[in-house]
């Protein structure tokens, strides 16, 4: 739980407010599943024992949209030709204050849960009388587990207009829920809104950050409005001004996105999600917020500074890490045996363990792959061709840096030292998410590599993001991060590729498959199926799928094969035809990676039905065959669609330290830009070079085009 999130372990009354942006789309009209969502959480929050009290917008919304209707039925063409006039916001009210209602009552009766309306005006709390009602009522209410729902009478209000007037007690649904939240001593509200929380400044801006905690001595005047709100009255200025209020009479507030799913949940569970106003927040001892922009920004201005420098003193600087992680080395391992032994308490499945263990001589191999990337010819300002345009003017293409890289990965700990060793030889900026299980290890990885960067280039070359709340803003942030790489399980690739419009380098499963043809030589089908599977069964390079030529079926090679397996502790489960034929448990899917001592058999015709079972159930990772019969083996390396394609070798050899590139960042299923074990060349991209003499173009008058190659 996020330290200033604590409060909310003694948390019993909650007020909901939903603003009309999150009650309706963009067009006007209801937005059901939105409701839909926030009824199941109320639901959920109301069977966990909290007291939960709503308070809605939106009925005038809706009906605008019922009369809007209605006016449309009985207007004849004549009508339909002249200026239509705004409808009144009363009427409007009156009209839609039904419908929304009946909606909630709808969904929460589909979730066996009891609702009631409350229509309440600004001048009725002038009165004590009304107030105590008020509050004898609402506790009546929820002492019988019936979800309290609010909404200022907009009909019969006394104010001129719903959206026109700010004058009386409350001024709108906001400053209600707020009056609400003190009357009804509530311990926490929650403003839903159709953004995140509150920014610096409008989301929408380049260098807009969210505030996770607002202090009104810090933030008041470093933040930038925008427009108000598409529909209701007044947008996130109206949320802060009644968060304020509430937070300093005692009541803390939580703005978050009514869009999520889940979000008043998160908020309850203690995680730092949106913005919270809190009385002492001005007390905590916060640290200077570094917000996502700022540290990719900060990244790319140091790794420009580490393409100015010369070629030998980048290679020192990865010298200098090399030296540090072996001096370090005691260190590094006391935080990485208590994050291991934190895992194992935790009940962490074996494999994940596995990945998180730095196994004794890890970090002398780690230090030794960094000196021979060291060693690699310089990969930045590389020319790649030469081409005379016209005579005096030449054009280069030349390898630069892309950038910025965002590497989000799970459990291992050496992905760190790999990933940052190659974002300095390529001369990239770095920014690091590791999982919070391997938080001790990364902490001191990142704290030794960055102590040898000297200050010329600057230690804020390579960031560590140490909160997962910080994912989401850095996925938005396209204008200063160039590329984000995933390593972890499948569903960590599918949320970041769903989650940004930055490109997406890498893969969401490592389904390999070994192919053994009735050619194949079974001596060295047993040595190689063995070392797929055992040799790390947690790699996404594992072999997860063994396919049997028809032909072996029932042959001493096989069975001494699935007996060797066994003996090596592999479980082994069976397709549909393997499952009869070798009497196995069968297995409940093809697509399945196993990350474990476990794999899947299946029997098939021959290279061609083999090569259609790849297709159709692999993750385009890395496949083998083993075979004599070359002609076989050609097919099979030809036509199969993947990243890497291997005959009679073993999948584990799919990796950037063992195909020669130092190092890799991760293996890419993708087509476009690199594929497969991703190396210092998977990390550049290109750029243009014309030297000229004076040419202009002027219309091509002047100019007589030669394009003839050059020698590098």
């Amino acid at each position: 739980m996020d330290p200033t999130r604590a409060f909310v372990k003694d948390v019993k009354r909650v007020i909901i407010k939903v603003g009309t942006a999150v009650v309706t789309r963009t067009d006007g009209r209801l937005a059901l599943g939105r409701l839909g969502a926030l009824c199941e959480q109320v639901k959920e929050l109301n069977s966990r024992g909290f007291e939960v009290i709503l308070v809605t917008s939106g009925a005038v919304g809706v009906g605008r949209q019922r009369l809007r209707y209605r006016r449309l039925l009985n207007s004849s063409f004549a009508d339909l030709q002249k200026p239509q006039l705004e409808l009144d916001g009363k009427a409007c009210a009156a009209a839609g204050q039904s419908g929304l209602m009946a909606l909630y009552d709808a969904l929460f009766s589909q979730l066996d849960v009891a609702s009631s309306q409350l229509l309440v005006t600004d001048s009725e709390f002038k009165h004590p009388d009304f107030r105590m009602q008020l509050i004898q009522t609402v506790n009546s209410l929820i002492a019988l587990r019936v979800i309290p729902v609010f909404n200022e009478n907009d009909a019969i209000s006394t104010r001129k207009a719903p959206y026109e007037d700010s004058s009386g007690i409350f001024w709108d649904n906001d400053s209600l829920a707020a009056l609400l939240a003190l009357e009804l001593k509530a311990d926490l509200l929650v403003l839903l809104s159709d953004v995140e929380g509150l920014y610096s400044a409008p989301p929408g801006e380049p260098h807009s950050r969210i505030i996770h905690t607002y202090i009104k001595e810090r933030h008041q005047g470093e933040i930038t409005f925008g427009d108000k709100s598409r529909v209701g009255r007044g947008g996130m200025t109206a949320k802060v001004k009644s968060a304020v209020y509430a937070a300093s009479a005692g009541t803390p507030v939580v703005i978050i996105s009514g869009f999520a799913t889940d979000s008043i949940i998160k908020v309850l569970q203690g995680e730092r999600i949106g913005t919270l106003f809190h009385q002492d927040a001005h007390l905590w001892a916060l640290p200077k917020e570094v917000g996502a922009h700022e540290m990719a920004v900060s990244a790319r201005e140091c790794s420009r500074r580490l393409q100015s420098v010369s070629s030998e003193d980048r290679r020192k600087i990865l010298l200098d890490i090399a030296d540090a992680l072996e001096a370090n080395e005691k260190s590094i391992r006391i935080e990485n045996e208590a994050d291991v032994a934190a895992a194992q308490q935790a009940g962490y499945e074996n494999s994940l363990i596995s990945r998180l263990t730095l196994k004794p001589g890890k970090i002398s191999s780690l230090a030794k792959s960094i000196r021979i990337l060291a060693d690699m010819e310089d990969p930045i300002g590389h020319v790649l061709k030469r081409t005379e345009l016209a005579d005096g003017l030449v054009l280069e293409k030349t390898s630069c840096p892309l950038g910025v890289l965002l590497i989000v990965f799970e459990s291992r700990p050496d992905a760190l030292v790999q990933i940052a060793s190659l974002a300095i030889r390529s001369g990239n900026g770095l920014l690091l998410k590791g999982g919070k299980e391997a938080m001790r290890s990364n902490a001191i990885l990142h704290k030794v590599i960055t102590g040898a960067i000297p200050d010329t280039v600057g230690e804020k070359l390579i960031g560590l993001v140490t909160s997962r709340d910080e994912i989401p803003e850095l996925l938005k942030l396209d204008d200063v991060i160039d590329l984000v790489i995933p390593r972890g399980s499948n569903k960590l690739v599918t949320q970041i590729k769903e989650s940004t419009k930055i490109p997406v380098l890498g893969h969401a499963d490592g389904i390999c498959h070994v192919y053994i043809d009735k050619s194949a030589d079974m001596d060295m089908a047993k040595r190689i199926v063995l070392d797929a599977k055992i040799d790390y069964p947690a790699a996404c390079n594992a072999m997860e799928t063994l396919l049997i030529h028809k032909d072996l079926l029932k042959t001493k090679g096989l069975n001494d094969l699935i007996v060797q397996l066994r003996g090596q502790g592999v479980t082994i489960y069976g397709g549909p035809r393997a499952s009869i034929e070798l009497d196995i448990p069968r297995a409940h899917s093809f697509h399945h990676e196993y990350n474990s001592m476990a794999c899947t058999i299946e029997i098939v015709d021959d290279v061609h039905a083999a090569i259609d079972h790849i297709h159709r159930h692999g993750s385009a990772h890395t496949d083998c065959v083993v075979a004599k019969d070359l002609d076989v083996a050609e097919i099979f390396l030809r036509q199969v669609d993947s990243a890497a394609v291997f005959h009679n070798a073993s999948t584990r050899f799919c990796d950037g330290a063992r195909f020669g590139l130092g190092a890799e960042v991760g293996i890419s299923t993708s087509r476009i830009h690199a594929r497969g074990p991703v190396g210092v060349e998977g990390l550049l991209t290109t750029r243009w070079i014309l030297r000229g003499s004076g040419q202009v173009v002027d219309g091509d008058k002047e100019v007589i085009y030669t394009h003839k190659n050059l020698p590098l």
